[in-house]
């Protein structure tokens, strides 16, 4: 029996390119442009609502590079999972929706889900 090698070996690392991607893509386009994203989070009352939004799609391209390059995995996952929650709760409240509207939100947020999951992955294999 071989001794198993430390790691996350090429398919880790595979893996957290791909789950990387959209934290960067999406990142840099909420950073750049907020666009309707600034009113939801001015609708739940929260003070500075576009710099906010900003800096969570700034802090998603960059915790997202991070964890594609392999530096501080684990924290960029939990740093990624940290700024997914009130993403999630604020952009994709499918309980406030009725309809074809509804589905859509629900499916966003099963995808957030997802992407939860695979970030808490990261966080455990790098611990």
């Amino acid at each position: 029996m071989s001794e198993r090698s430390h790691g996350p070996g090429v398919l880790g690392r595979l893996g957290r390119v791909g789950l990387a991607a959209i934290f960067i893509r999406s990142g840099l386009e909420v950073a750049r442009e907020p666009g309707q994203r600034v009113a939801k989070v001015e609708a739940m009352g929260v003070p500075q609502a576009e710099l906010l939004t900003r800096l969570n799609g700034a802090g998603m391209a960059a915790a997202g590079t991070t964890l594609a390059l392999g530096i501080r995995p684990r924290e960029s996952a939990l740093v990624l999972l940290a700024l997914l929650i009130p993403t999630t709760l604020v952009g994709h409240q499918f309980w406030n929706e009725e309809g074809p509207a509804r589905k859509q939100q629900e499916i966003h947020a099963l995808k957030n889900l997802g992407l939860a999951g695979g970030l808490l992955a990261v966080a455990a294999a790098d611990s």
